[in-house]
């Protein structure tokens, strides 16, 4: 730290522009809200969504929004955040329009930063409409763009740009996991986690700027670089730990890949509408009879699966079976998690020959270079489908010589036709879904989008160019950890220059 010295106002002076100088490319291209946006145009849309329901909201915000309310809902204001029930009139021709209750946010304290208005009327698509033509008539008030609200709210300061997307992923959460996902997302943890980094990289980046504008003049203590190589250090083992999640966030927020491959007539088709309980693909005994992708969204135990059946995985003549062949191969490498359908009658009449067999048939149906291995096996499960037809003691036998076979991945016996065994097979496809998207509730929060993962990614490249720059040209190096904090401030939208100086000063009493 340098003690506090009288410093001139020159020096002063001579510190910002040279830390201005060098900082203000960090922030080129950035969103950086400001804590009171006022927009000069008010706007309105409704909010609870379209078609008939009980009651349906419309939302007005921006400064005529107290006079949308007295015009259409009598000449005083309701009391902030309490709702009275009110004639919501036409403003130009004062005809009634409904009876409904009104809210009066005044700003700053509202959703969106401003002054904002609700009206809850009901929910008929006749007076919907009418009240709408109403607040367009008005003078200064415009329909609402998608989103608008929302960014609104987020240059007023009042969600960070994590935690908009967060929002977004609760609107369109279908599944229990995914829901509390976007509840964790909103409420700001990975916003803080990612804040907290951004302010140790901008102490690390003042510090850096400090050494090397006064280190010359003995102001500086030498041990400062020496905490900033650690800082750095710590900040790059915290982002790769984060970054190594097996995008378990990713894949709860869009969807678990689950493909069901094998060869033709094995009762692919048959599993996929056992699992989503109705006719999504056409079954019949001529082989062949999928060509394409067909696709269904599940929820499992609470998560989102995205279910896709191929085509049978054969040599053939056919041209369009051929390509329907290279899409399903081209989907099982895409996969978080096959089924690999075997026809439990193909299997070898004696129980012992059983797990060479599915070795083999395993190395056809993954063609890729680690099929058969334990890796492989994590990512797959082997549906023994059409166990009625097998002997039920030649199946127990098989049941516990396969449980005996390392190197397999779980099998499960299943009669698509009777539904015997459905309950254990989802019990343990359930258990495997799970795992690939982990506990939205536990621990630090996940990553969730893919432009995080790449900012993340390039923000470690650049710390490791302090690294390689350190000894030999430190501005070279602290342009690293300009770019880190760049990329960290793509992500929360919030980073500035004047922020680098507020620590400056605050840290090192320079110009006081």
């Amino acid at each position: 730290m340098l003690p506090c010295t009288s410093w001139g106002l020159w020096r002063s002076a001579i510190l910002t522009l040279k830390t201005l100088s060098r900082a203000a490319p960090s922030v080129r291209g950035l969103c950086v809200p400001t804590r009171a946006v006022c927009d000069a145009e008010t706007i309105f849309a409704l909010s609870s969504g379209h078609g008939r329901c009980g009651v349906a909201v419309v939302r007005v915000s921006g400064p005529a929004s107290s006079m949308v309310l007295r015009n259409m809902a009598g000449l005083t204001l309701p009391p902030p955040r309490t709702a009275q029930l009110r004639r919501i009139t036409d403003p130009q021709s004062k005809e009634l329009l409904d009876r409904g209750l009104v809210l009066w946010f005044q700003g700053p304290h509202s959703f969106t930063g401003e002054d904002s208005a609700e009206f809850h009327i009901h929910g008929g698509p006749a007076v919907i409409t009418a009240v709408l033509q109403a607040l367009g008539s008005l003078e200064g008030v415009r329909p609402a763009e998608a989103g608008e609200f929302t960014r609104r709210a987020f240059h007023a300061g009042k969600l960070g740009l994590t935690e908009v997307e967060g929002l977004g992923d609760l609107i369109h959460a279908e599944t229990e996991a995914q829901r509390r996902q976007a509840l964790r997302q909103m409420d700001g943890e990975l916003g803080r986690v990612y804040q907290d980094w951004s302010y140790r990289l901008k102490r690390c980046l003042a510090h850096v700027e400090a050494f090397i504008d006064f280190s010359e003049d003995e102001l500086i203590e030498d041990g400062v670089l020496n905490h900033v190589d650690s800082s750095v250090r710590q900040l790059e083992t915290e982002i790769e730990t984060h970054l190594k999640d097996e995008r378990r966030g990713e894949r709860l927020r869009s969807g678990v890949q689950v493909v069901i491959a094998g060869a033709t007539n094995a009762g692919k088709s048959s599993l996929l509408n056992t699992l989503c309980q109705r006719p999504a693909a056409i079954v019949s005994p001529i082989a062949g009879t999928t060509r394409d992708i067909v696709e269904t969204s599940l929820d499992i135990g609470g998560f989102p699966v995205l279910l896709s059946d191929t085509a049978g995985l054969r040599d053939s003549s056919d041209s369009v079976e051929r390509e329907g062949v290279r899409r399903a191969r081209q989907r099982v490498e895409q996969a978080d998690l096959t089924l690999v359908v075997v026809d439990s009658t193909q299997l070898p009449p004696d129980p012992q020959l059983a797990p060479a067999f599915l070795q083999e048939h395993l190395s056809t149906m993954l063609p890729s270079p680690e099929a058969g291995t334990e890796a492989a096996s994590n990512r797959v499960l082997l549906v023994l489908n059409k166990s009625d037809l097998v002997p039920e003691e030649q199946r127990e036998r098989t049941e516990g010589e396969l449980r005996e076979s390392p190197g397999l991945p779980p099998a499960c016996f299943l009669s698509c036709y009777t539904s015997t065994g459905l309950e254990d097979f989802l019990t343990v496809l359930q258990s495997r879904v799970k795992t690939l998207c982990g506990d939205p509730l536990s621990g630090a929060p996940s990553l969730t989008q893919a432009r995080h993962r790449a900012h993340l990614q390039q923000g470690v490249q650049a710390l490791n160019q302090y690294h390689h720059y350190r000894d030999q040209d430190l501005a070279l190096a602290a342009e690293g950890v300009r770019l880190a904090l760049t990329h960290l401030g793509r992500i929360t939208g919030r980073v500035g220059a004047e922020e680098i100086l507020d620590i400056i000063f605050r840290d090192f009493c320079i110009g006081k």
